[in-house]
């Protein structure tokens, strides 16, 4: 065998997001996953974790184990990781606010395991301005987000060698919509920010802030423009490279590495046909794994029926087999670089560096990543971009097989019957908030008290909130009370929705057709109809409802859409107060039947059930029916891509009410 044949790569850690349920059905999934050849976790928390409630907060309803594990304190920790050792587990957390708090439980655990602190290896995303931008699980000001990250890094770094504080996932932002450019330059501003945060708090030596360089990694997402998207993970390489030597002077090569993990694009995975989209996550792990220089260190695929519902483990399990054919029968892992002299490849990757230089510049000349302008204005890009994104989507110009092209199809066996995806059970709620209370009856009052008495006091003083919180693991505090202590003192944050509710100068035939019917019937009516947007519950996804409110505007509806977060009763009483004719509901954390019975017994009580009600998300087929049932007018799902049909019903319904008044 030549030479250079004789040392084979190894391969990256293999992953598996997961989490659901309870922290008992977590851990059975978990040690099931890891003895069919997954060599790491990645942990999918709750909507109440990440935002750090309690499961019996009344923002918490419907959102216990829909989109991961609840972890309400040390004990749903343990039995998570139970029989699970962490002394020589690698470990990814996929949490931003509440990153302080979930590592100090973990931290927790690993000591009453016996295992030292620095055998701890794994990462915390600990990502805050990719929450205020696209995914929503924010809770605090940019100020005091940014110092809780400093202090896990400066933690970290003294006790946790081997641990990754911080994980600048530009994932997201993909997902909201960014080009290539906007992930490059958008990611590294946050990892600027943060490094430029913790010089400047003076919490870690001069001579050490090498190490907290080096232990920055990424988490990137990779789209099904998987040459595009091998060029932009070389370019995050050099540029990251560039930056560590120009703007920090990191001497060491091994220092200023490019580590990142990955999961392929969810995005681009369809409701319609979806056993296609087996290729496409696929094709996306090709971009990651396939050039040496730029491969990545950990990957996690989503499932293909993603687009349907959560994926049980035999759909889990297919993607884990997808990773091992390509390490472990490819000989993939037997070359060095095979794109290394390619003047394609080396244009491309040249032409992305260039802009992302450019737009990385315009954003630190306006403040940097924790400047709420910046945050404003970034998140206005992704918004527009992914307006682009649709509009190529319902043009035809982009196409998507299954969804625009080649529509024609034979039934899927793969998503036939009851069982083609998992679902929550709807007494997880109920038992896990009993366990709850069982909980706070059981612990220590005083020690408590005492404990959370420490953590005011750190948070108020300034001084590292790291070691108090692990002192609150053990002592049994809970998220909530966590979240809690630290909203009391840092307050709490409502980060800029991106949307520009007005009518643009341009727009198709149809879009000119709607606009004519609107300005019809707001003749007829005396007054602009009035469209509420609302995302009730803890679901921070909000892509979805911003190109609806952007759409609904450009059609000449007035629009009302004031973010995430908001409670049935809030809802309602909007609808009361300004006079709304028709009421749409986004909800994509599972979360949508609960959700959405509460709105509708709330309208009906209120006086208000002949506003018709619309509702879109992630939404099987029998939930469907069932919101249908308890009145929703129209259910939209991923497949529905045609805004202008959306709107056009939206319209009709409003008609219809109109008449009806009439009448």
């Amino acid at each position: 065998m030549p030479a250079w044949r004789i040392m084979r790569d190894k391969p990256w850690l293999f992953r598996t997001y997961a989490g659901h349920s309870t922290a008992a059905d977590s851990n059975k999934l978990f040690r099931t996953n890891l003895s069919k050849g997954q060599t790491g976790l990645s942990v999918a928390f709750d909507l109440p974790t990440q935002t750090g409630y309690d499961s019996d907060h009344v923002l918490s309803r419907g959102e216990v184990g829909k989109v991961g594990v609840p972890v309400s304190h040390i004990g749903d920790m343990r039995t998570l990781f139970d029989q699970i050792p962490l002394a020589t587990m690698n470990t990814s957390m996929t949490i931003n606010a509440t990153a302080a708090w979930l590592l100090a439980l973990y931290v927790a655990v690993a000591e009453e395991q016996g295992a030292p602190r620095a055998s701890l290896s794994g990462t915390t995303q600990n990502d805050i301005i990719k929450e205020y931008l696209s995914r929503g699980t924010y809770v605090f000001p940019p100020g005091p987000s940014l110092r809780l990250i400093t202090d896990t890094i400066a933690f970290s770094t003294r006790e946790l060698p081997k641990w990754n504080p911080m994980n600048v996932c530009s994932y997201h932002l993909q997902e909201a919509g960014a080009t290539p450019v906007q992930e490059l330059s958008y990611a590294l501003a946050t990892a600027i920010a943060v490094l430029d945060g913790v010089k400047a708090s003076g919490a870690v030596p001069e001579k050490d802030f090498p190490e907290v360089f080096g232990r920055i990694s990424f988490f990137v997402n990779a789209g099904i423009r998987f040459v595009t998207e091998l060029c932009k993970m070389r370019a995050f390489t050099e540029l990251w490279d560039e930056i560590g030597r120009e703007r920090y002077g990191i001497a060491e090569e091994k220092h200023r590495r490019f580590r990142y993990g990955v999961q392929v694009n969810s995005l681009g995975l369809t409701e319609q046909q979806p056993e296609n989209n087996v290729y496409r996550i696929l094709l996306e792990m090709l971009a990651v794994v396939l050039s040496k220089n730029a491969r990545a260190r950990a990957v996690q695929l989503p499932a293909w029926n993603e687009a349907l519902g959560l994926p049980r483990p035999w759909d889990q399990q297919w993607s884990l087999r997808m990773q091992q054919i390509v390490a472990y029968e490819t000989d993939l892992l037997d070359y060095g670089d095979i794109f290394d002299g390619s003047t394609e490849i080396t244009g491309k990757v040249e032409a992305l560096k260039e802009e992302a230089r450019g737009e990385l510049a315009r954003v630190l000349a306006m403040g940097g990543g924790t400047s709420e302008e910046v945050i404003a204005y970034m998140k206005r890009r992704l918004v527009t971009s992914n307006t682009a994104r649709l509009h190529a989507i319902e043009s035809g110009e982009t196409k998507i097989v299954g969804v625009n092209a080649f529509t024609t199809t034979e039934p899927s066996p793969l998503s036939a019957g009851t069982d083609a995806i998992m679902t929550v059970k709807d007494d997880v709620e109920f038992e896990q908030i009993e366990r709850l209370k069982a909980w706070r009856t059981a612990r220590d009052a005083k020690a408590v008290a005492a404990a959370l008495a420490e953590l005011r006091a750190a948070a108020r003083d300034g001084r590292n909130i790291m070691e108090p919180s692990i002192a609150c693991a053990k002592a049994g505090v809970t998220t909530g009370e966590w979240g809690g202590t630290l909203r009391d003192i840092f307050g709490e944050y409502r980060a800029p929705t991106g949307v520009a509710l007005t009518m643009r100068a341009e727009g198709g035939e149809q879009l000119l057709d709607l606009r004519s019917r609107v300005r019809r019937l707001a003749e007829r009516m005396g007054e602009t109809p009035r469209f509420l947007v609302g995302k009730p519950g803890l679901d921070g996804h909000s892509n979805g409802a911003e190109q609806i409110a952007v759409r609904a505007a450009d059609t000449g509806l007035e629009v009302i859409y004031d973010g995430i977060r908001v409670t049935p009763e809030q809802l309602v009483k909007t609808v009361q107060e300004k006079d709304v004719h028709i009421l749409g509901l986004s909800i994509l954390s599972g979360s949508h039947v609960p959700l959405i019975r509460e709105v509708m017994q709330r309208l009906r009580a209120a006086g208000l059930s002949s506003v018709p009600v619309v509702a879109g998300g992630i939404i099987p087929q029998d939930d469907v029916n069932v919101l249908k049932q308890l009145g929703v007018a129209a259910v939209y799902t991923p497949k529905d891509f045609d805004m202008n049909r959306i709107m056009s019903d939206l319209v009709t319904l409003i008609e219809k009410r109109a008449d009806e008044k009439a009448a």
